[in-house]
């Protein structure tokens, strides 16, 4: 279903052949390539379908067509009651982040922060909804964020995504982070001064107290963008290595082409020295 923009016909053709090939049974929302503005139709009718999916017992997963926008205009009215009578994972990333907040804060009700374009994407996110042993994600020392790194191992339930979705959400919506490993990862929209307001917001909210660790994902786009000096490498760790806590980048999640999933929710092990993140199976 599309709770934020509507895809194209063939991508949503393209996702219902992927999750076929599974030996999955698909229903696609009613709404699912409604148009209103850059929307997947009227926020009512886009919160319908998801309402419809958690009160349908025969429904397992809900999968988001793609992000865009509009998720965060229907986030916190879901039938909250239904998801926690029925609980099943939500797939989806970028705008869907707000979901996955929402979902986490009001049930704890775990989620996928992945896709189904491209075979790794999509072997990752079946993994991911499919099994259930811990998921190990390991440091790639290839990756723009490894250069980031503080010594340490945490746990705590792995909450977070899209950084800027985390940032807006200060005050409309974001879950208690106290005891929590904070995922981030976002692709460059402005410069530096954009990742270094939403890192600052968060920071100067309160919100990250009690963190125990930080996870970085991809940041495209910043790979050689550079401001009088300074490259994103420099503002993650001018802003997070004050917080005191463990923080592992490398994680190869997050926009781009092709990149791996993770489970947004379970109990999770960072280990800053070893390069992993370790987390519980996001389904039972």
């Amino acid at each position: 279903m599309s709770p934020a923009s509507y895809p194209s016909e063939e991508a949503l053709g393209e996702s219902v052949r992927v999750l076929e090939s599974w030996g999955l049974v698909v229903e696609v929302g009613k709404h699912a390539l409604d148009r209103h503005g850059y929307l997947a139709g009227r926020d009512s009718d886009r919160l319908a379908d998801l309402d419809d999916a958690y009160r349908d017992p025969g429904v397992r997963a809900v999968i988001a067509a793609r992000g865009g926008a509009g998720a965060y205009r229907i986030a916190h009215d879901l039938d909250f009651a239904a998801v926690r009578a029925d609980p099943k994972p939500l797939v989806g990333f970028s705008d869907i982040t707000n979901l996955h907040l929402a979902l986490w804060r009001h049930c704890r009700v775990a989620g996928i922060h992945g896709f189904l374009d491209g075979a790794r994407s999509a072997a990752s996110t079946r993994s991911l909804l499919m099994e259930t042993e811990p998921a190990v994600l390991h440091r790639d020392p290839e990756a723009l964020t490894a250069a980031v790194r503080v010594g340490g191992v945490a746990t705590g339930n792995l909450v977070g995504g899209h950084l800027g979705t985390l940032a807006w959400s200060v005050g409309a919506g974001l879950p208690d982070l106290d005891g929590a490993i904070l995922f981030l990862e976002a692709p460059r929209a402005v410069g530096l001064g954009h990742v270094d307001r939403q890192l600052t917001q968060l920071i100067r909210s309160g919100s990250l107290r009690g963190l125990r660790g930080v996870a970085l994902g991809r940041f495209p786009g910043f790979e050689d963008y550079t401001d009088r000096d300074w490259t994103v490498l420099d503002v993650l760790r001018d802003r997070l290595e004050p917080l005191g806590v463990p923080v592992l980048g490398g994680i190869d999640v997050g926009h781009g082409d092709n990149p791996l999933s993770i489970a947004l929710g379970p109990m999770a092990e960072l280990d800053a020295d070893a390069g992993t993140l370790t987390t519980d199976p996001a389904v039972k």
